[in-house]
């Protein structure tokens, strides 16, 4: 799995940083996903490796603008592109009417089906890669986190101890992966014998805004990945006469040391802060697994349980 971050700041876009936004893809996949979708993130798709063409579907955690501002362009960019391809969004209750206040969303117009479905928390939703429920989340407005599950890889062989024993690659692979005894020259083949442990799929969840992350308990325990807000540190929070629902980095790496999770992004950056220090030597202090600070264009690739920033 990779994500690329289009948007890292909270609130309002900086000279570094545009607001949330954060792309989704599988190996060996012709699409992607997208996670919110603020102003202007058509315009970082475009300074991007990937294309708007292969969109599949968007997932909006919640309403504030620094979030959704962006889907009325990137809606309307895809139909001036004449992209024909269907594109899905899921998001809180009212996202039909925000986007249909701006855009005339119906196929007539777009030349291309928009489908928009608005969830609520505990809903599930299955796609041929993955899964994804979704979470509730403590915030200002309805907010929702998407917990994702990658399929188990259960059909894999033992393909060496299969050319040992005398079955060389042929059609007959196919029957043991699927679990089927199989028969050659007079020889038995017990599908038991040679199928594989599964490879348990990677489970990652993708917060949007959020007062107090062990709300997402249970499924922090053992997280392979969790991309959670961290907009102040917590002398910043604790000074502010006004307290808005958002997470100081503290709280979020005591509450990642606790479950376990195994590594960590922090994103939506407050605008106060020009670099990622801060954030990142508070999580530090805290927690002990692999952690990074989001930066706009950083790619990071998740791979047997490890996160890496990929570098240009």
């Amino acid at each position: 799995m990779k994500f690329i971050f289009f948007g890292t700041s909270a609130g309002r876009p900086t000279k570094q940083r545009n607001v949330s936004a954060l792309a989704m893809e599988f190996e060996n996949d012709n699409k992607w996903y997208l996670f919110d979708c603020g102003e202007a993130t058509q315009h970082q798709i475009l300074k991007s490796r990937l294309s708007s063409a292969k969109l599949d579907t968007i997932f909006i955690t919640h309403l504030h603008g620094d979030h959704v501002y962006g889907l009325f362009g990137l809606i309307t960019s895809r139909m001036l592109d004449k992209i024909t391809k269907p594109l899905t969004i899921y998001g809180p209750k009212g996202l039909k009417d925000l986007i249909s206040s701006v855009v005339d969303i119906r196929f007539e117009h777009l030349g291309y089906k928009l489908i928009i479905n608005e969830i609520y928390a505990g809903s599930e939703i299955i796609f041929d890669k993955f899964r994804v429920t979704v979470l509730p989340l403590m915030h200002s407005v309805e907010c929702f986190a998407y917990y994702i599950k990658e399929n188990d890889k259960s059909n894999k062989i033992n393909q060496e101890k299969l050319i040992k024993d005398g079955l060389n690659p042929c059609a007959l692979y196919g029957d043991i992966k699927k679990g089927k005894d199989v028969e050659f020259n007079g020889k038995k083949y017990k599908a038991k014998d040679y199928l594989l442990e599964p490879i348990l799929g990677q489970k990652v969840i993708i917060s949007g805004d959020n007062a107090e992350p062990e709300i997402l308990c249970p499924y922090l325990e053992n997280l392979d990945l969790l991309i959670h807000e961290s907009t102040y540190i917590q002398d910043i929070f604790d000074n502010m006469e006004t307290k808005y629902m958002h997470t100081t980095a503290k709280n979020l790496a005591v509450i990642s040391q606790k479950y376990n999770i195994k590594n960590l992004i922090a994103t939506h950056v407050s605008p106060r802060f020009t670099t990622n220090e801060p954030i990142l030597n508070e999580i530090k202090q805290y927690y002990n697994g692999n952690a990074f600070v989001a930066n706009d264009f950083d790619e990071f690739e998740l791979k047997g349980g490890s996160v890496k920033l990929i570098d240009d």
